[in-house]
């Protein structure tokens, strides 16, 4: 009699920690995305006035959930109106040949006028529960860009 407990007990606990250890796993997998903004602290020179232009804001990794880009803190009377992108789930890595990551991302606005000098926009990427951000630097300037 003793035995048959022992093994019930056994068996009791043997089943509870596989159970737990299957729940304990259940959450940690459902949350796979390990997701980067890769959009590498670009630099944009306009000339005088008003121009609609775009800069790049990829994501490399994999993500379960649409992550959106965009762009903010534009200069003068800047519009990003245009701005927002959203990038399906998926991945998207690096070609291990020669490095480059495919772009799959844009963010697209119209800068106003605004004085000559540098300004820093900031291009952002969000899935709702994490944001990452990176740097675009825009150059006015009354002559041509080089």
């Amino acid at each position: 009699m003793k035995t048959s407990r022992r093994g019930a007990g056994l068996l009791l606990g043997l089943s509870s920690a596989l159970t737990f250890s299957l729940l304990g796993a259940s959450p940690a997998s459902a949350s796979t995305s390990t997701w980067t903004l890769e959009a590498e602290g670009q630099e944009l020179c306009v000339r005088g006035g008003f121009s609609w232009t775009y800069a790049l804001s990829p994501v490399s990794g994999s993500w379960s959930k649409p992550i959106t880009t965009g762009i903010r803190n534009l200069p003068g009377k800047s519009s990003a109106n245009l701005g927002r992108q959203i990038i399906p789930p998926g991945t998207n890595e690096r070609d291990p040949a020669d490095g480059s990551l495919p772009v799959n991302g844009y963010v697209f606005f119209s800068l106003g006028l605004a004085p000559v000098g540098e300004y820093t926009a900031e291009i952002y990427a969000t899935d709702g529960e994490r944001t990452e951000t990176d740097q675009l630097k825009i150059v006015y300037q009354d002559e041509y860009c080089q």
